[in-house]
């Protein structure tokens, strides 16, 4: 064994043998869904597997379900797929200028960022 290999860092239970334990992960504690004057939103164009292009919507504070409740009315209102994943809302293809007129129509703190 070599001199840089570094210790994995591992944490959580991994075997319990008490059959009422119940284990939670912090990881499931969602942060409370701010207002919409009181979100920060940033709108990015980036470029995903395979080359496409997709508007990100990143830096929203809430619960997945309104995430996901958000990136619906906005595929809705651009006609595109996209998706909800990792706190972000991705829409097909370049539209940046249009969801950032719609999140300032709904009240939100919204602008572009980068390029």
């Amino acid at each position: 064994m070599g001199k840089n290999k570094k210790k994995k860092d591992i944490t959580g239970v991994v075997y319990s043998t008490n059959q009422s334990y119940d284990y939670t992960y912090d990881d499931e504690l969602e942060e409370e869904t701010l207002a919409p004057n009181e979100q920060d939103l940033r709108i990015v164009l980036d470029r995903k597997k395979g080359g496409k292009v997709v508007t990100a919507i990143i830096d929203f504070i809430g619960t997945t379900e309104d995430l996901k409740a958000l990136g619906k009315e906005l595929k809705t209102s651009c006609g595109v797929g996209g998706t909800v994943k990792e706190g972000e809302i991705l829409i097909q293809g370049d539209f940046r200028d249009k969801i950032l007129k719609l999140l300032i129509d709904k009240g939100y703190k919204a602008k572009k960022k980068g390029g």
